[in-house]
């Protein structure tokens, strides 16, 4: 038996809502035996900013970086639009990314049986969906230098974004990719932009060196991004691992999101390298979707990404499989028993609170654990 520290950091929007749902399955996994989970919380995001006038504190980044795992809610809206950009409420997130070296985003994209009607596609086209977007998470044009907006005078500015790779980057997360996707179907596609950009053609260039050095038993294709983009809404299902850059990540996860019927349904997990001694990863899960400030405090947020991402926890840093699965199978029963909020609700549908799809799949881990 263990127990594990997490830090919840709900942050803005509906972030305190869905964590408060987390909470209750945390509560209940204490509850159970076996191994438990002690929790502190702290602020990140406008939170953050309206208490201490920085997107994290020092203190609350410290206890992030002592954690086990960061539990991580939503961040921004309207509300900080005017503060300075490096205060901005998403400052805090990329600071927790950069100084934890998370350098892995995994973004699962399933379709549950309950909700393929829910999809903007056909039916047939995203029933039975499972791909999983590899995304590299601390390198590329979100934190490449110079970037800046530089007055030209005569009323002209122009904004500087630098994309900037090195070869270790490229090279760690498709070892990711590709050991990842050995416990799946054996397959990656990398996408990149090797046709225009030249962090595009080193990008083709590592991931192919490394699959020749020791992952050749893994089927490997390229696919410039734009087409990928293209592939993901006409037939996702050719796809079992993606693994591409920041910026092209960031979009294409957010594609497949939609596939699924919501961004409520999406969660995420951001790993670091093992260490060396203990062989344990830093590590971050949020789920994909924002703040939604247009839904905060209305009860209508879907907190199934929220939960779903603390049962990546459960599977990338503490190891509990029988845990993850029981999970991830209470939102599976929950669905399937025509459970809807708002977001995953077709047109007529009944829908139920963001507090009773928490409880719902509490009931339903009580349901098969008994």
């Amino acid at each position: 038996m263990a127990t594990h520290n997490l830090l919840l950091l709900p942050g803005d929007g509906i972030g305190p809502e869905i964590m408060t749902e987390v909470k209750k399955v945390i509560s209940w996994f204490n509850a159970r035996g076996g191994d438990t989970f002690e929790s502190d919380e702290g602020l990140v995001g406008g939170a953050a900013y309206d208490a201490h006038g920085q997107a994290i504190s020092e203190e609350d980044m410290a206890k992030a970086m002592a954690s086990d795992a960061v539990i991580f809610g939503a961040v921004g809206g309207p509300k900080w639009d005017d503060v300075a950009y490096e205060h901005r409420p998403e400052a805090g997130l990329l600071r927790l990314r950069k100084d934890m070296e998370l350098f892995a985003n995994l973004r699962p994209a399933i379709c549950y049986p309950a909700l393929a009607d829910a999809s903007s596609l056909k039916k047939d086209i995203i029933e039975g969906l499972d791909i999983l977007i590899v995304r590299e998470l601390t390198g590329g044009v979100y934190f490449g230098e110079p970037k800046e907006i530089t007055d030209l005078g005569n009323g002209q500015k122009r904004g500087v974004d630098t994309q900037v790779y090195d070869t270790y980057e490229i090279e760690r997360i498709a070892k990711v990719a590709f050991e990842l996707a050995r416990t799946r179907n054996n397959k990656v596609t990398s996408m990149e932009k090797r046709n225009v950009m030249k962090s595009g053609v080193l990008w083709n260039e590592v991931v192919t060196d490394t699959h020749n050095n020791g992952y050749e038993d893994v089927q490997l294709e390229h696919m410039l991004a734009d087409a990928g983009g293209m592939q993901l809404v006409r037939w996702p299902k050719q796809f079992d691992v993606i693994v591409t850059d920041n910026l092209f990540g960031d979009m294409l996860s957010d594609v497949a999101a939609m596939l699924t019927g919501s961004l409520g349904m999406l969660p995420s997990a951001s790993l670091g390298a093992p260490d060396a001694k203990t062989g344990r990863r830093k590590a971050m899960y949020e789920p994909v979707h924002g703040s939604a400030p247009d839904i905060s405090g209305t009860g209508a947020a879907n907190p199934i990404a929220m939960i779903a991402s603390f049962g990546m926890a459960l599977r990338y840093s503490f190891e509990l499989v029988e845990a993850a699965d029981m999970l991830d199978k209470a939102i599976a029963n929950t669905l399937d028993k025509g459970l809807r909020t708002k977001d995953i609700a077709a047109a007529g549908e009944a829908t139920i609170s963001t507090a009773e799809m928490g409880d719902a799949i509490v009931a339903e881990l009580d349901a098969l654990s008994a």
